[in-house]
């Protein structure tokens, strides 16, 4: 999943900053042997005023994320995906989008990694809020599948992801946690990419192709 929201996957290789490295971890992904799908969801660039200003976005409600488990949904309908073995990854907000799929449709998706992903709209804690409920703490306890969290101490853009590590520990999900000291929101080391690579395969196989047991009716 892209960031942003103002942005926009390419199916080529990228011209902007972390994007080439995205595109490169589709393909690298596709070349290990899964269905990759990219999703350019609601209120990104490329596809119009209308789309980029869709309504309830965000804090106002999340409507970007039905484009993502729409996108699942999908996915279950193909004949050459396993529908008990759908991942799902993302940067930034994209890795907001993938933590609200764990949250919220663990059903659909079974693992993800989410790298320096926001996890909580402004700063209410309150219930009623609308920028609490669409956010991925609103939806907590829903959480089941297992998740690898990466991201840089460093980060100005997302806060460090304590709250939510405490929130999966005291559910018992199952969560991996990788900190990069002194680091940004994106990495600016690429050795340090190469180690994300090598962590995010191990993960991915252990939960996507080693744990799920096809089903038959």
């Amino acid at each position: 999943m892209h960031g942003g929201p103002v942005r926009q996957m390419l199916p080529a290789y990228h011209y902007m900053q972390f994007y080439h490295w995205a595109y490169g971890i589709n393909q690298w992904l596709a070349n290990q042997g899964y269905i990759v799908m990219s999703i350019n969801y609601r209120s990104g660039i490329g596809y119009g005023r209308s789309f980029r200003t869709a309504p309830n976005t965000g804090g106002a409600g999340n409507s970007e994320y039905q484009d993502v488990v729409a996108g699942g949904k999908y996915l279950q309908t193909r004949a050459d995906v396993d529908p008990n073995r759908i991942g799902i990854w993302g940067l930034s907000y994209g890795g907001l989008l993938t933590s609200q799929a764990l949250a919220r449709n663990s059903d659909i998706f079974k693992a993800g990694v989410d790298l320096a992903g926001v996890h909580l709209f402004g700063s209410s804690l309150d219930p009623a809020a609308v920028s609490y409920k669409s956010s991925t703490i609103g939806a907590i306890d829903g959480w089941k599948s297992p998740v690898l969290l990466i991201q840089g101490d460093d980060d100005r853009n997302v806060a460090f992801p304590t709250g939510l590590v405490q929130l999966l520990r005291q559910r018992d999900v199952y969560y991996e946690l990788i900190v990069f000291p002194d680091d940004v929101h994106e990495s600016l080391l690429h050795s340090r990419w190469i180690y994300t690579l090598g962590r995010m395969e191990t993960f991915l196989h252990k939960f996507l192709w080693e744990t799920p047991v096809r089903t038959t009716n």
